[in-house]
């Protein structure tokens, strides 16, 4: 587990040339297909070496959602475990690693009185007001739903509204495991936050010499491919549509981007500084992989 760009694909590597592994993706956006440098999904080089399960399975036109990842993850685990190898849990998105451990909550259905308000609403306040108003009632998802997430702010409030619960506390369920396996949990980040960020930057620039503008302009040219998909909300993709729609100039393109992405990291970070059980590698130490080795064996006994 890490935020972006903290270098999970990398360790993951090494870890699947030392022990029986194979690696399933947890990547809310490593799912669609044609959505490559935008992601930063592993090439055919890496994939040669470690294939990854749940990559390229649906197309962006789809939407995917924390309870079919569940559902496809279990069945990958299942298959794993009966070809005698060990699952390795690869990502940043903590929604589902938070839904395939614990299960998911029965949230109350869409109520079309309360979302025409909320819309009401933020058409008159801005979403960046509603998200300020999620903040007061609920602000650990606050910090994980971005401020440019209408969709998902929206229905925070709306579950609010109708069951004067919070979203963050329905989905606590009873915090007992639902899952069939034992976990053991590892991340890394780099303890200077500015190294983090010199990252990001780095590889968004990386990605644009990609060809990551020509990528998002191929999507949009496929038939049923809108900007306000959810695939297309991912971090960057946004902006880049922005840019492609005459909306920001290049350089602001490129700033909001690193921005966003920034952003996420933060949001990353606060779900995984209350994840229990999580054992953190120390980026500074260097060899993260015998780091990782030492500790799942200890883990182990």
């Amino acid at each position: 587990m890490g935020p972006t760009a903290s270098g999970k694909t990398e360790l993951a590597l090494e870890l699947v040339q030392a022990l029986p592994c194979d690696i399933i993706s947890v990547d809310s956006a490593l799912v669609y297909r044609g959505m490559d440098i935008g992601t930063a999904k592993p090439g055919p080089d890496i994939l040669k070496i470690a294939p990854h399960r749940l990559i390229d399975i649906c197309n962006p036109t789809e939407s995917y959602s924390a309870a079919r990842f569940r559902e496809d993850a279990l069945h990958e685990m299942e298959a794993i475990f009966a070809n005698g190898r060990i699952p390795l849990l690869v990502g940043g998105t903590m929604l589902y690693y938070r839904a395939l451990q614990y299960g998911l909550s029965k949230l109350p259905g869409a109520d079309p009185t309360v979302r025409a308000r909320l819309e009401a609403e933020a058409d008159e306040q801005g979403w960046e007001w509603m998200h300020q108003r999620l903040a007061q009632v609920d602000p650990i998802a606050a910090a994980r739903i971005h401020p440019n997430d209408p969709q998902r702010i929206q229905r925070a409030l709306e579950v609010f509204e109708l069951t004067g619960k919070t979203l963050t506390e329905l989905q606590k369920r009873d915090g007992e495991p639902k899952l069939p396996y034992r976990l053991i949990k590892i991340a890394r980040a780099p303890k200077d936050r500015a190294v983090l960020h010199q990252r990001i930057a780095q590889r968004f620039h990386q990605m644009l010499e990609l060809g990551f503008e020509d990528e998002v302009r191929g999507l949009l040219a496929q038939e049923g491919i809108t900007p306000n998909l959810p695939s297309m909300r991912s971090v960057g993709y946004r902006q880049m549509l922005e840019y492609l729609a005459g909306n920001l100039r290049h350089e602001a393109m490129v700033e909001r981007g690193i921005i966003a992405t920034r952003q996420l990291a933060k949001r990353q970070l606060t779900w995984l500084r209350s994840e229990p059980d999580l054992h953190w590698l120390d980026d500074e130490a260097g060899d993260l992989c015998s780091q990782a080795l030492k500790w799942l064996k200890s883990a182990s006994i």
